[in-house]
C-alpha cells in the first residue's frame, strides 16, 4: 500500500479540523451543511461528466486504486542485472538462445518486445513498435491525471458558487441578526470545502499519478534500450553503462557497490 497517501490525506483532513478549532470555528459546521457538501461533490462530479467521454470516466475507480495501490515495477537495477545475462547468452549462444527466456518474462511489454528481437524484425521496426505503445500509454495516463487537475479547478470555483447561494439565501434573513449571522457563517463553508478538495485532495491525487506514469513510462524506455542493444549484440560491460544513466546519484552507488561486492566474492570463490 501507498502509505503516503493515506498519511497525507489523514494530515490533511487533521489540519482543517485542529486549523478550525483554534480559530474558534466549530468543525461540525461542515456535516451540519450538507447543501455545501452537494453542491462541491455532486457540481464536482458533473463538472467532469460534462468534460469527459464516458470512456475515459470508467478508468476513475482504478485510478483511485492505483493512489492507494500502485502497480508493482521491476527495480531498475535488477533490469539492469536481467539485461546484462541476456546479453551474456547472446553473445554465446545467440539471439534464438533466449527463446526459452520468454515465456519467463512477466512484464507485458517487455515480453512483446523480447519476441519481436527474437523473430528477427528489424531495429527500427521494433524501436518503432515499442514506442508507439508507450506514447499510448502517456496519452491513457496524462488523460487520468487531468481528470483529477479538472476537478481541483473546478471545486474551488464552485466553492465561491456556493458561498453565492448561502449569502442569497442569508440576505432573506436581515430582520434576524443571530439567524443572519449563522447562514453567513454557512455559505462560506462551500468555499472551504471547494477550496480544500481542490487543492488538498484532487490536485496531488493529479501530481501523484503524473509521478508513477513518469516512473512506468522511464523504466520502459529503458527497456527498450536494452531489448535494441541485445538486439545488436553489444557486450555485458556496454549494455550495463548505458542503461546505468536511468539511475539517479544514489541507485548508481548502490548498483557500484553491489556490483564491487559481486567481484569481490568471484574473486574469493577463484
Amino acid at each position: 500500500m501507498e502509505k503516503s497517501t493515506l498519511i497525507g490525506i489523514i494530515l490533511g483532513f487533521a489540519a482543517l479540523i485542529v486549523g478550525m478549532i483554534f480559530k474558534g470555528a466549530n468543525p461540525l459546521m461542515i456535516p451540519q451543511n450538507p447543501a455545501a457538501i452537494v453542491i462541491i461533490l455532486v457540481g464536482t462530479v458533473a463538472c467532469i461528466a460534462i468534460g469527459f467521454p464516458g470512456s475515459d470516466l470508467k478508468s476513475i475507480p482504478k485510478l483511485f486504486k492505483l493512489i492507494f495501490f500502485p502497480q508493482k515495477l521491476v527495480q531498475k537495477t535488477e533490469i539492469i542485472r536481467l539485461f546484462m545475462d541476456w546479453a551474456s547468452i547472446t553473445r554465446r549462444e545467440g539471439l534464438l538462445a533466449l527463446e526459452s527466456k520468454v515465456e519467463e518474462i512477466d512484464d507485458p511489454f517487455l515480453r512483446n518486445g523480447m519476441r519481436m528481437i527474437i523473430d528477427g524484425n528489424d531495429q527500427d521496426f521494433v524501436r518503432d513498435v515499442l514506442m508507439e505503445e508507450i506514447h499510448a500509454t502517456e496519452d491513457r495516463h496524462k488523460t487520468g491525471a487531468l481528470i483529477f487537475t479538472q476537478a481541483g479547478t473546478y471545486a474551488p470555483t464552485l466553492g465561491v458558487l456556493g458561498a453565492v447561494i448561502g449569502l442569497v439565501a442569508a440576505l432573506g434573513n436581515l430582520s434576524d441578526m443571530a439567524i443572519l449571522a449563522h447562514s453567513i457563517a454557512g455559505a462560506f463553508i462551500a468555499t472551504l470545502l471547494g477550496i480544500f478538495t481542490g487543492y488538498v485532495l484532487w490536485h496531488p491525487i493529479a501530481n501523484k499519478l503524473k509521478r508513477l506514469s513518469k516512473k512506468e513510462i522511464e523504466l520502459k524506455l529503458m527497456m527498450v534500450e536494452g531489448l535494441l542493444s541485445i538486439q545488436s549484440g553489444v557486450s555485458t560491460i556496454a549494455i550495463s553503462q548505458k542503461l546505468t544513466v536511468f539511475l539517479s546519484p544514489t541507485e548508481r552507488a548502490d548498483q557500484a557497490k553491489k556490483e564491487g561486492n559481486e567481484d569481490g566474492e568471484k574473486v574469493q570463490t577463484a
